[in-house]
């Protein structure tokens, strides 16, 4: 397994080493001793799997805050999605800014997401499946979003938008969600 630096100091891009045969391949995609070499968390409670219908699709903009911060492993198991992280900690440089990685099923990436990060991503194929795996249970009273839209983020989505939930629909702007972030 590769860690590839993304442009935050805490975010992987993580990169199977497949061994492959007349078979298929065999390879890595999680190692709690590969992970302690990198400083990353390496014990996962709980492990999710977002299956979307069709091509479009927005999931996001969300995270968790103290005290059930979270990072997350996500990859693309079937489809391809373009994945999005945005910095939301206080104290960094690249507070506000945002990457994006395309993950599929045929690059087999994932993408480590450490704690103070919101994540989103939109699909580019229909029926396209995406696992998680989470060091932290799901605390509604700590769950946080905003806007996958958002002007002073400025993603940009691949794709014509097509399928959101109303919840995130409804989702406030980053400025909003900064000042909980302050008073929190």
């Amino acid at each position: 397994m590769k860690f590839e630096p993304t442009k935050f100091d805490a975010a992987w891009l993580l990169k199977i080493e497949p061994q492959s045969d007349n078979r298929g391949f065999f390879a890595r995609t999680w190692c709690t001793e590969e992970f302690r070499k990198q400083g990353l968390a390496d014990h996962f409670v709980q492990c999710n799997v977002s299956f979307n219908q069709h091509e479009g699709t927005v999931r996001g903009m969300h995270f968790q805050v103290a005290p059930s911060e979270e990072c997350k492993i996500v990859r693309c198991t079937h489809g391809a999605i373009f994945d999005v992280i945005v910095d939301c900690r206080l104290d960094s440089p690249t507070l506000g800014m945002w990457e994006g990685f395309f993950l599929n099923d045929d690059n087999h990436d994932s993408l480590y997401i450490p704690e103070g990060f919101a994540h989103g991503f939109q699909t580019l194929a229909a029926r396209t499946e995406v696992l998680y795996q989470m060091n932290e249970f799901y605390h509604p009273q700590c769950a946080r979003g905003f806007h996958y839209l958002d002007q002073d983020i400025g993603i940009n989505w691949p794709k014509p938008i097509l399928v959101v939930s109303e919840k995130d629909r409804r989702s406030g702007p980053f400025s909003s969600c900064l000042a909980d972030l302050r008073e929190h």
